[in-house]
């Protein structure tokens, strides 16, 4: 019976830990957001809700934003969506 509740502890505790590294929230340079505002790219339509860490299929064009590596942007269903260009997961939806 110990074994069981110690068992049913641990993945209780690994799992929470899952779920708390997927909730860590990115600070965008307020650079990269203005850069982003003010490009006049075209809209790509994808299908389904873009939110923070959807990861955008290989057909979509993720451009690049000067001097920042970290950060691409595409604009998505009229939307501007900063986007990972390593994993094209979305970091942020910008309003």
């Amino acid at each position: 019976m110990n074994k069981l509740v110690i068992t049913a502890v641990s993945l209780f505790l690994s799992l929470g830990g899952a779920a708390v590294a997927q909730t860590t929230t990115v600070t965008v340079p307020g650079e990269v957001r203005t850069y982003v505002i003010e490009q006049k790219s075209p809209s790509v339509t994808f299908e389904g809700e873009v939110a923070v860490g959807t990861a955008l299929p290989d057909t979509v064009e993720i451009h690049t934003i000067p001097d920042q590596p970290d950060y691409g942007y595409v604009i998505v269903n009229e939307k501007r969506v900063l986007v990972n260009p390593k994993t094209r997961a979305v970091i942020e939806v910008v309003e």
